[in-house]
């Protein structure tokens, strides 16, 4: 092989090494590049996580007494609200609303409270009418008892029979409490007072009030 030759061949295996060493370069500054975008990816989150952590639990002490504050009006406007409270066999049963609407019907609200032993299911309440007995433990049995007008008013149902009013599905455990609302044909305008009767349960006098 002449000196030429051997110059060039030289040349070309020096081009060739500086050309491998350039790739292997970018490779590993490409290689480089990903891993510090997945690691700041997994800071920023970690960062975000940290800095709503921090935030929340600054704000908690606030919130629990914001939301004591509000509990305690909750409670006392309850309490102002309370047109009648009935109690028997452990049970407290709380009438909030007795409201007239524009569809000639009369709505009875409130929350009734497990005062019992164990779950209470209302199976005592349920109505004993062949209709209205499928709809189990519920306000299906209650009335509204007209002693001016003298005329007892019962729960309204739909055309299946089911009842418009609460059935209390899965029972109340004890010391627990639930709404409960259901619904009667209106008494005529001039009736002002009836009494709630639910099954078990002392009658309740209300005081009718005109819904808005």
């Amino acid at each position: 092989m002449t000196s030429d030759h051997r110059d060039e061949k030289e040349a070309v295996d020096m081009k060739l090494r500086r050309t491998m060493t350039t790739r292997r370069a970018m490779t590993a500054v490409a290689i480089t590049t990903g891993l510090v975008l997945t690691v700041a990816g997994c800071g920023g989150g970690d960062g975000g996580d940290s800095k709503s952590d921090k935030k929340s639990s600054s704000s908690g002490p606030a919130k629990d007494v914001d939301d004591g504050d509000s509990g305690k009006e909750a409670e006392d406007s309850a309490s102002d609200e309370t047109l009648a409270e009935v109690k028997g066999n452990g049970i407290t049963l709380t009438v909030t609303s007795a409201e007239r609407d524009e569809g000639g019907f009369l709505t009875v609200s409130g929350r009734v409270t497990n005062g019992t032993s164990g779950m209470w299911i209302a199976s005592e309440w349920r109505s004993d009418e062949n209709e209205l007995k499928k709809n189990g433990g519920s306000l299906a049995g209650a009335s509204i008892v007209d002693a001016s007008g003298k005329k007892k008013y019962l729960v309204l149902r739909d055309t299946t029979g089911r009842c418009l009013c609460t059935k209390f599905e899965g029972g109340i455990n004890q010391n627990q409490s639930a709404d409960w609302f259901a619904q009667f044909p209106a008494p005529p305008e001039d009736t002002t007072k009836v009494e709630l009767q639910v099954p078990t349960m002392p009658p309740a006098a209300l005081e009718l009030s005109e819904g808005e």
